[in-house]
């Protein structure tokens, strides 16, 4: 059993209604980490989940407070979710929690990236990884720009070799991932449209993956959090990752 640590995930959408010379205001919370928390339960893991307004005041920011989890995952939040600390945002110094994360795995701690609209690069770059310390230390190369494929016909994820599972060679089709470049040393899990869908590596002392699509639609469609064989995917890369 693992301790993770689960940050992003959430989002506020802010809603305006024009009905002539008079405007509506409306806004609502969303939270879209269920299903991936179900199927990391299901395999014996322990997960904390920080949505993403969570994450900006409560992310670790020392190597003891990352001590507490056995791997940490980013999935769908910005580096300027975890850089840009309201400490920062009032000309304040604080820790750069990239920096401390990115440290922490090169002395044995385990981290992956979940794909997403604020994932990698992210929509029109705005996710920002390929400026922060985590470029270093993933097993990909991020573009600093707009890094989005949409798939709306589908695209068919392709077993490469995912070690110590008994996986099919085609997947459930995905909506949608981030288009990255494996590093040179990285190992090659799986693939769509002969893109890197899983990646994996070590980082010095530590271990490092990355999984190019979403946990949650609209790229993770039904059919594919819906699979079978899903848990046994997750369970196949945690088992890496903690090893």
């Amino acid at each position: 059993m693992a301790d993770i640590l689960l940050a992003g995930e959430s989002w506020v959408t802010v809603q305006f209604e024009i009905k002539g010379r008079n405007v509506l205001r409306d806004a609502s919370y969303g939270e879209a980490a269920d299903r991936y928390i179900e199927t990391l339960e299901t395999i014996g893991h322990d997960v904390t989940f920080q949505p993403c307004h969570v994450a900006t005041q409560e992310f670790p920011r020392t190597r003891e407070q990352l001590d507490a989890y056995d791997l940490v995952v980013l999935s769908d939040i910005g580096a300027d979710t975890l850089q840009v600390t309201p400490q920062v945002a009032a000309g304040k110094t604080d820790a750069d929690r990239l920096t401390v994360l990115a440290e922490w795995v090169r002395d044995g701690g385990a981290l992956g990236m979940i794909g997403g609209y604020m994932s990698f690069g992210g929509k029109g770059g705005q996710a920002r990884y390929a400026n922060t310390p985590l470029s270093d230390v993933l097993p990909v190369e991020i573009s600093a720009g707009d890094d989005r494929v949409e798939t709306p016909a589908g695209a068919t994820p392709q077993n490469q070799g995912v070690p110590n599972a008994d996986l099919p060679t085609e997947w459930p089709h995905v909506l949608g991932y981030n288009r990255v470049r494996a590093s040179e040393e990285a190992e090659v899990w799986a693939t769509v449209q002969e893109n890197p869908f899983i990646v994996c590596d070590d980082a010095d002392a530590g271990r490092v993956f990355t999984y190019t699509t979403d946990c949650a639609p609209h790229w993770a469609p039904e059919a594919f959090l819906e699979w079978e064989q899903l848990p046994t995917l997750w369970n196949a890369i945690i088992e890496w990752a903690l090893h």
